[in-house]
């Protein structure tokens, strides 16, 4: 047996890459970015952080998550705000599960739906990166969805989610401990098996007392970019395009 290659890069991780460079392709001088959260975004904002220094491009970014944040200043990004900036020209980030023929999404698998969910409603444009595996026909095939909600009475809030068919599970960090997002409130992740239409069940969601936020996006992605094993496709509106 041979020993693995610690410098070997992932064959998923070549997937995403190769999305990320596609996506950071398309930043122009100026422009205000939203920079997402999560693995595929982190590639992203890598990719993003060598063109802006080797082209010496005045770009700005907004991050969605302090981990994100953390990252951009690390390779030189310029970080800035809503406040200061109330509209996004271009934001990058990763998803859970992409629906095909809608490109609505579930996001929040790394906990940062709210901040993210916030910088894609302020974009003129939505970019999503994923590898092939997360393409699916119905959103809820492999994920649940992330629900943000508020620590106080948190276990209410959840039997509300079982009354709309939910089963959801409070999310725990690695060593046991409650995970806490970056707003400061608890997540469920609430599986509902394959969603027959998510722009009902994002409605009911957003009328449940005690939800921050949920992870499904609808109608916010522009686009969204694939990196798969024939190389990358980008889809809008469910059409793949080379």
């Amino acid at each position: 047996m041979t020993d693995a290659n610690p410098n070997e890069v992932p064959p998923i991780n070549h997937l995403k890459v190769a999305a990320a460079n596609a996506a950071v392709a398309q930043l122009e001088d100026g422009m205000v970015i939203g920079l997402g959260s999560g693995s595929t975004a982190t590639l992203a904002i890598t990719a993003m952080g060598k063109r802006i220094a080797e082209e010496r491009l005045r770009i700005v970014g907004i991050p969605t998550s302090e981990k994100s944040a953390k990252h951009a200043r690390e390779l030189g990004i310029v970080l800035t705000t809503l406040d200061e900036h109330p509209q996004i020209d271009l934001t990058i980030d990763g998803a859970d599960e992409v629906e095909m023929h809608t490109l609505n999404l579930i996001k929040g698998g790394g906990g940062d739906l709210l901040r993210e969910k916030i910088v894609a409603s302020a974009s003129t444009r939505f970019v999503i990166v994923v590898d092939d595996t997360k393409l699916v026909d119905r959103l809820g095939t492999r994920f649940a969805v992330p629900v943000e909600v508020e620590p106080f009475g948190w276990q209410t809030t959840a039997e509300r989610l079982r009354k709309l068919g939910a089963k959801p599970t409070l999310r725990l960090r690695p060593d046991g401990g409650t995970f806490i997002t970056d707003g400061g409130h608890y997540i469920l992740d609430s599986a509902f098996g394959k969603i027959e239409s998510p722009r009902d069940l994002d409605a009911k969601l957003n009328n449940v007392v005690g939800v921050i936020e949920h992870g499904l996006f609808i109608g916010l992605a522009s686009q969204v970019i694939v990196g798969g094993a024939k190389g990358v496709s980008m889809l809008f509106h469910g059409e793949p395009k080379r």
